[in-house]
This record gives C-alpha cells, structure tokens and sequence, in this order.
C-alpha cells in the first residue's frame, strides 16, 4: 500500500506508472543497470528501458557509463519536485500573460464532484476572501483548511467557524453546533457561496455559486444558526 501510494503521489509530477516505480526503485536501491531495475521492480526488460530512457528526459534520473555497462541513478526528490513546481510556475505565468478566457459567470450554479476537486475549489475560494469567511463543517473537514484559515485570520480577516469540536485557531470565532456528517459550507465576503458534502464517502458533491438569491438565503441560514447556538449557550 505505501508503495502504491508513493508511485500515486509521483505521477502528479509528470511520471506514468512505470516511470514512478522505477524512480522509487531508484530511489530506494541507489544505481542501477536497466537490468537490475527491471528485476526488482517486475516491469519488463524493454519496458524499463523505455522508462528508465523517459526519466532522464523527464529530469528525474541520470545515466553514467561503469565500464561496459550503462547505469541509472536518481535525481533526488526534492530537487526533481522542485524543478518541477518551478517549471508549472513559470509556464503558469507564461500562460497568465499570453492566454485571455472569458470570465465565468459567477451569477450561474457550478457542481463540483470529487474531493479532491472541492478541496481545490474551497482553497481557491478562500484566497479569494477580502474581508470575512463564514465556515460550517465538522473538525475532520476544517483540518483540511486549517492552513488556509491561519493565514486569512493572520492577514486579519474576519473568520467565523461553525463546527462539533474546537480547534486553536488564534482570532477566530467559533460556535459549536450540530454538525451533518460530511456537510460543509462557506461563503466568502457575502459574495459566493460553496455548499454539499465533502468528506469520507466517495462521490461527493458540491454547489458553488454567487447568485445572489442563493447566496443571501444561505447567509440567513447560517446567521440562524449561530443565533440558535447563542440561544441554547444563553448568550442572548
């Protein structure tokens, strides 16, 4: 599992399957011939080759001549990430200067499946906030975002969290509710609102929007809410 998780992880810097298990075969084992890598890593001989062939082209291995024999050894991890995430950041950058998209229509209902996909959405979101940040989810999902919520409340934005558990979370106002399983909420600056279920259970779904209507209704339903929370803390 731990090797599966690894050879997941490495393919979200540009490598297919094979060329992430021979490079944490690289990795671990130090250098190698193209025979030694195919042997403890099970890929085919030609197989190996051809990625062991790609790794180097990727920036991820070098080869040095021992003799007669070829052998491959790693680029270290931090450096082939980092040159990684530098290279999407420059081309990020290019593509900013060079590339113009329409803006989308914030008025309209935008579904958003898959957590990873929400996480994306909810950290976006929240780099986007001016002002203030209401936040409702369970403390599972709020340390998902704990992060990104230390340095809105560190820039002095307004953070209010309705949650099941406390966290110590300098600077923000916390209520402590019932919370639905896997249900989340935010809205940001009264301006956008992101609400469904993220969590535990797969397929899950999320509305994000700034329709107005939608957006005023869900702020009610929050201010509500904290006014029942109040209520039954006699703090009204």
């Amino acid at each position: 599992m731990e090797q599966e998780s690894i050879t997941e992880r490495l393919s979200g810097f540009g490598l297919t399957r094979q060329e992430s298990a021979i490079y944490y075969c690289l990795l671990s084992e130090g250098k190698l011939t193209g025979y030694e890598a195919a042997k403890l890593t099970g890929i085919s001989r030609s197989n190996a080759y051809g990625a062991l062939a790609n790794l180097i082209d990727k920036g991820a291995a070098y080869s040095e001549e021992d003799g007669k024999v070829k052998k491959y050894t790693p680029v270290p991890l931090t450096e082939f990430c980092e040159n990684y995430i530098g290279k999407m950041q420059r081309d990020k950058q290019w593509l900013e200067a060079y590339v113009t998209s329409k803006k989308p229509e914030e008025e309209g209902y935008i579904t958003i499946e898959g957590d990873e996909h929400i996480l994306n959405k909810i950290r976006n979101l929240l780099k986007q906030v001016d002002e203030r940040v209401y936040i409702s989810g369970s403390r599972v999902q709020i340390s998902d975002i704990e992060e990104d919520i230390r340095r809105l409340s560190g820039a002095d934005k307004k953070v209010v969290i309705i949650t099941d558990a406390p966290f110590d979370l300098a600077g923000v106002k916390m209520y402590m509710g019932e919370i639905r399983p896997d249900q989340i909420g935010i809205i940001g600056d009264s301006k956008y609102v992101l609400t469904g279920e993220y969590g535990s259970k797969g397929n899950n779904t999320c509305l994000y929007s700034g329709q107005k209507n939608f957006v005023e209704l869900f702020k009610n339903a929050l201010s509500n809410e904290i006014k029942i929370i109040k209520y039954q803390k006699g703090e009204m």
